[in-house]
Order: C-alpha cells, then structure tokens, then sequence
C-alpha cells in the first residue's frame, strides 16, 4: 500500500507539473497557431483575450474578404535555399596517433551509414518547415530495441534484434520546458515531452493498459473566410479537434545534479505510472547522461527558450495589404456595378433589385417622376496603388528574400552579372544565422548518435558505407567508437551548386590548371572532373 501511495504521489505530481507548464507555454502556443494559419491562408484570424484564435467576420455582405497569400511563398523561397544547406558530418582526428585515425575513420563510416539508414536529410527537411513556421523545432535521438538485425527469439516468440539509434522530429508544441526563458536546452533543469498515443500503442510500447480518453488535437478544418461580394471560398485554418481512444504519454526528463547523479526519467500515461529511473542514454560529454533534444531555431531570441520565426514579423504586413487590396477590390465593385439613386415610388424597386440594369431593359417608372441614375463613383485613389507598392517592398525588406530568389526574375535596371551575383550573395547572407543553428543541430546530433552507439552497441555489428564509388563493408563494436578522440564538423553546400561547381571546373581546365606537363588530361583526371561536376554515371 505504501508503495502504491508512493507511485500515486509520482503521477499526480507529473501531472501538476504539465498542467503548469502548459499554462506557461500557451502565449506560444498560439503564436504558432496564428503563424499556421497565415502560411495556409487563413489570414482572417486573430488571437483573443480569451486565450484562443478567433476568425474575423464580415461586417457587410458586400465586404471583400480575400486573402492575398505572400508569406507562402516567401517561406517556402526561404526552405527551398535551406534545403540546399545539407550538413555533411566529417570525423577528423583528435591527434596524429594512429588510434585516434583509427577511430575517426570508423565513426566516419558509422555516421554515414547511421545517417542512410535514419533518413537524416528527410528528418532535416521535415524540421525545416517546423522551424521555419513556428521559429522552433527538436530533434530527439533515442534507441529503438526493436530495429536492426534480427538475433533470435525468446522463449515465448518474440523477435531480439540488435537495436539502432533512431531520430524523430518532435514539433514545438510536444516539448514543455521547465522555464520559458532557458537561453538553451542545456541551461533547463527538466523537459517534458508529452505526445498523444493511441490506447493500443501504449499497451504494445509499454506493457501497460491504459484507457483511452477524448483529447483534443490539433487538425486542419476548412473555415469559410476568404471570399467577396457574390462569392465565398474556403481556407484551411488550424483548429483543435478530439480524437478519441487517445492517451498523452508524459516523459520528464530531469538533468543530473548531486542529488541525482544519472538524472531522472519519469513515464506517465493516464493515471498509470509506465517508468521511474535514471536518464536511458548516456549522450554528453565525459561520459554523462542528460537530455536526449536537440533544439533548431530559425532565429534566436535573447533571453527565450523559442525561436521566432519570419512569418511573425510579416503577419503585420499581410494583413495591411490583404486590407489595401480588398478596399481597391470595392471601389472596382462601386465603378464597375454602379449605385443607382432611385426616387421613392417611382419604379419597382423589387425587380430592380433583383435584376439591376441588365443590357436591353426596358425600365418603367412613374410619369412625372425622376428616373433612376447612377451615381458618380469617381476613380480609385493613387494612394492604394503607392500604399501596395511599398507593402510589396516592405515584404522583401522584412524576410530577406530579394525579387530575384522569390519571383525569380530580375530587379529593373539590374543587367550586370556582378549585381545579381551580389543580390545572390545577400539572399544567403540572410539565412546565415538560420543555416548556422541547422549546422549545429546536425552537429550535435551526430556526437548523440556515436555516443549511442558506444553505448549499446556491444555486440559486433555490420554496417555498409559507400566511399569514393566504392562500397565498403566493415564490422565494428562499442570499443572501436572514440567520441572523446574525435572532432566533429561539418561542412555546408548552400553556395556549391552543380552549376557554380562546372562552372568553376571549366575554369580550372581553360586556365590550364588540372593538365599534366605534357598538356593531357589523365584517365583518372577524367573520371574525377566528370563525377566533381555530377556526370559520375554518364553511361
């Protein structure tokens, strides 16, 4: 009983903690809600005092309310460049010893094949577009005992395998910090990752049966809020929606200190308590355990745990020009359709109403009367077109995106091939703070994924790498990993295009540089120009 009391006392406790922490994060969480909208186009939106996103109505009927969408694009010019941004993770060695070679070689070869078999360029393209849309992302490297190559079976059946490290993107919205204004994932004391699972994963992860509940879940749902006089159109907008038979699965992770050496893990599911103990992996330096997140940012923030994104500082521009170009959209209404004055009682007004002036309508009013006139509509003010004009520039100015990489056209008056080689360089020059902390990230998560390794991997293990157009097979286990003896870096290809590398070849061969002293290209010379410049399999 005691024991019972003590584990209730566990759960109860964790349960407090998130409720808390929750409450804490919400400012955020609905910053990064109305952000989701304005990517999807739902731009009529706003967040209440009443702490939810709220959708805008029409005031009239004849109100324009179209959403004219430049934060997709942008967003999606500023992905497409950090796409190009592909971390590669090169070993070098901490010394000259052969030991140290040795064991950066391996680590080399570990990585790369880690890497093929995680999908790590996909996980890094999925994170991406989470911190660019939120300003914040995590990557969580754990072991999956249920991956890798199969060993043999227990005595009632199931499968042993060797284990594997696995990496999955956790969303801004999964991860509850201790403190809001942690400046890194190191400085927080405990992280909680909460996620919600269906009963049945639960049961098959944990061994545990839990009873599944209604949660609410974030989903997409068609909002009719775009649209104008005589027609409406649908965006979707972010919404919570419940799901049922669903269980949140809360894991606190809580950082070694003198009174926990190894740190503390704590499991809740429901009213269940799944996990009690020490932190699982042991991915620090020295040979400590600690949090198994790597954060992304888009851009940093002093003194905040989250990151910003473009798309916060670009909400204010939309909305002024959704608001310029809707307000030119009515006067165009007023010019084109007209407005009729019409004396009281003079015609019927009903089927006037009903079919205005149509082409070849034969208008019967009351002898003595007025006929029905239009009224002067006037033209649309300048001011809209000026007003347009500077939101147009004031969105490249704010996202770093310039008319050359958005539009993909060329700015007036820029012929010069230096200018847009500079405008180019500007462009990159932007997004150099946000492909730094991707560098980083991917940095980070390869020194967890070697730990890991060095970890669990104690048995002999085989892994296949592909090296110089040659596959290479080798065996390896925990002892041959030297995290310690080693340094991580890597290297970035957001300027090395296939176009800019054949054009800098070409230069090298016209200037003569890569032929031997009798002016001939060698064989292997060959071989290597053409595989440099992305002909590696002609054939």
């Amino acid at each position: 009983m005691e024991d019972k009391q003590f584990y209730e006392d566990i759960v109860r406790e964790v349960k407090e903690d998130f409720a808390a922490r929750r409450e804490a994060r919400r400012p955020y969480e609905l910053m990064w809600q109305l952000n989701m909208n304005f990517l999807m186009g739902n731009q009529f939106c706003n967040i209440t005092d009443r702490g939810d996103i709220r959708q805008d109505e029409k005031y009239f009927f004849w109100q324009e309310r179209e959403a004219y969408n430049h934060i997709a694009p942008i967003v999606e010019t500023r992905v497409a460049k950090l796409e190009r941004v592909r971390p590669k993770m090169t070993v070098m060695p901490f010394s000259s010893s052969k030991e140290d070679i040795k064991a950066a070689d391996v680590s080399a070869k570990i990585l790369e094949a880690a890497c093929e078999t995680i999908s790590l360029p996909q996980k890094i393209s999925q994170a991406t577009m989470w911190s660019e849309t939120c300003g914040s992302v995590f990557y969580k490297i754990s072991w999956d005992k249920n991956k890798g190559r199969k060993l043999g079976e227990t005595g009632d059946g199931r499968a042993v395998h060797e284990g594997d490290v696995e990496i999955s993107v956790c969303p801004p919205f999964e991860i509850y910090p201790d403190s809001n204004v942690s400046q890194t994932v190191e400085d927080c004391r405990s992280i909680i990752h909460a996620k919600a699972y269906a009963a049945e994963d639960v049961k098959k992860t944990w061994g545990v049966d839990v009873a599944g509940e209604d949660i609410n879940v974030f989903a997409l749902d068609g909002a009719v809020a775009v649209g104008g006089l005589g027609y409406s159109s649908a965006a979707p907008g972010v919404t919570s929606e419940k799901k049922s038979g669903q269980v949140i699965v809360i894991e606190r992770y809580v950082r070694p200190d003198e009174t926990d050496p190894d740190g503390r893990l704590t499991i809740v599911a429901g009213d269940k308590l799944l996990f009690d103990g020490p932190l699982p992996y042991i991915n620090r330096r020295d040979g400590q355990r600690g949090f198994p997140f790597v954060r992304q940012l888009s851009q940093t923030v002093a003194g905040c745990f989250w990151g910003s994104s473009v798309i916060d500082r670009l909400i204010p521009i939309q909305r002024a020009y959704n608001a310029v170009k809707n307000r030119k959209h009515e006067f165009l209404n007023r010019i084109a359709m007209g407005v009729l004055t019409v004396e009281d009682g003079s015609v019927d007004v009903d089927n006037l109403q009903e079919e205005g002036l149509s082409p070849g309508k034969v208008l019967i009013y009351r002898q003595g009367s007025e006929p029905p006139k239009m009224m002067d509509g006037g033209s649309v003010p300048i001011d809209f077109t000026y007003e347009e004009e500077r939101l147009i520039n004031e969105f490249m100015v704010i996202s770093g995106t310039s008319e050359l990489s958005r539009n993909s056209a060329t700015p007036t008056n820029v012929t010069s091939g230096v200018a847009l080689q500079l405008l180019v360089d500007q462009d990159d020059t932007r997004l150099a703070a946000t492909s730094d902390e991707m560098r980083f990230a991917v940095k980070e998560c390869g020194e967890m994924i070697l730990r890991l390794y060095r970890q669990f991997a104690l048995t002999p293990r085989t892994i296949r790498a592909v090296r110089k157009d040659k596959i290479e097979v080798m065996s390896f286990t925990a002892e041959d990993i030297s995290d310690d003896g080693i340094v991580l870096d890597t290297t970035s290809e957001v300027n090395d295009t296939t176009s800019q590398k054949r054009s800098m070849m070409f230069q090298l061969l016209t200037a003569g540089v890569l032929y031997d002293s009798d002016g001939k290209l060698s064989e292997e010379t060959k071989k290597k120009i053409l595989r440099l410049t992305g002909f590696a399999d002609w054939q």
